[in-house]
């Protein structure tokens, strides 16, 4: 990944056209023309703002409360802290956050080793990531009330933990990887059982999200080389999207929405197909995406210290990294990155500074944005 501050400029709001003209008793309206595309700067990523996002997850991983448990509970038994029920993720507010929080700093670590607080990141990670504290983890999804827990949001997380560390050059990492194996396994095992139950793919703007679910977890069988699980995902995906067409991107989005239902489609489509059949497809699913002219509005956030309003900077950024990986796989499309630009140009001025409320994950959320931008 290249060395990248982020240097952003807001969009200009550009009125549309609409010009009315009347010739002698004939009133005619103009037809409406493309509103002209502003171009936005691309990201450019340095060790200074390195430094900043650091301090997203450094604040948050070991932050134990407030905290939302999400847990189903068969007895007074099942009540105690968080640090005792999930002796790593116990931070960050509930436990996906606390895992791409871990994610983050490893992410940064590895690009960036001369961080300001890199021994600091290193000793939080040998002290978490421990091989008794991922056993009781493992203990807490093997109970009969809990396993499926965090599907599929959770898990997906977890797998891209487990990516980061195995592709991080690093004596740590083989520590740390070799300590999250046995969650690691059995979170793969809980997809390849799962997925073929499910009949229908779940299409929301948030965490049940089966596209990105499965985007993840893809991109961690792939660089594993785990083909049950990578040939298990391929063919569900194809059962679940294969025939959509005609994604209403307009409905888009809800109100709490930090995914795309669309655009996550063709993240993992772009992955299973190969070019031909994903292009074919991109063009009954998306049409406009070939469009020069393509715009998409940003998400608007009116209040971010609201834990799910501010869910809409976190779909800014997501429809971003999934331009991005579009743009860099098939340069056809790589006049969406200027939309994605617009997106981070959005949010990212909001990131460091904000409550605890988006601050405790969206930072995750802006980095991997980041090297999807850079990725090639």
């Amino acid at each position: 990944m290249k060395k990248l501050a982020l240097l952003f400029v807001l969009i200009l709001t550009i009125p549309s056209c609409n010009n009315t003209e009347t010739k002698e008793e004939n009133t005619w309206v103009e037809e409406e023309k493309p509103l002209a595309v502003q171009e936005v700067p691309s990201p450019v990523f340095t060790i200074a703002e390195a430094n900043k996002l650091l301090e997203l997850p450094l604040h948050c991983v070991t932050t134990e409360y407030p905290n939302k448990l999400g847990q189903v509970i068969g007895g007074d038994s099942d009540l105690k802290p968080p640090r005792e029920l999930h002796p790593t993720f116990y931070g960050c507010f509930d436990w996906h956050s606390a895992v791409h929080g871990y994610w983050s700093m490893v992410t940064l670590l590895k690009e960036f080793p001369e961080l300001d607080k890199a021994e600091e990141v290193r000793q939080i990670l040998q002290q978490n990531l421990t091989k008794e504290n991922i056993e009781k983890e493992v203990v807490y999804f093997q109970q009969k009330l809990n396993t499926s827990y965090e599907r599929t949001y959770g898990w997906a997380w977890l797998l891209k933990l487990a990516e980061a560390l195995h592709t991080w050059e690093d004596p740590l990492a083989r520590e740390l990887e070799g300590n999250l194996q046995p969650l690691t396994n059995l979170i793969a095992e809980r997809y390849i059982e799962f997925l073929p139950k499910l009949v229908y793919p779940i299409r929301v703007g948030e965490h049940t999200n089966t596209a990105f679910g499965l985007t993840f977890a893809y991109d961690y069988a792939e660089t594993v080389a785990h083909e049950i699980l990578k040939s298990t995902i391929e063919n569900r995906a194809r059962d679940f999207y294969s025939s959509d067409t005609n994604c209403p991107l307009g409905w888009e989005p809800s109100g709490y929405d930090f995914l795309s239902p669309c655009l996550e489609e063709i993240d993992i489509m772009r992955r299973v197909l190969p070019q031909e059949e994903f292009l074919s497809w991109a063009k009954e699913f998306m049409p406009n995406l070939n469009d020069g002219n393509f715009q998409l509005e940003p998400g608007k956030v009116s209040d971010r210290t609201d834990g799910k309003l501010v869910h809409l900077d976190g779909l800014n950024f997501s429809r971003a990294w999934v331009l991005y990986g579009l743009a860099n796989q098939y340069p056809e499309f790589n006049h969406l990155k200027n939309v994605a630009n617009a997106h981070v140009a959005y949010s990212y001025p909001n990131l460091v500074g904000d409550s605890y409320e988006g601050g405790h994950w969206l930072g995750s959320f802006a980095i991997y944005a980041l090297t999807q931008y850079e990725e090639k």
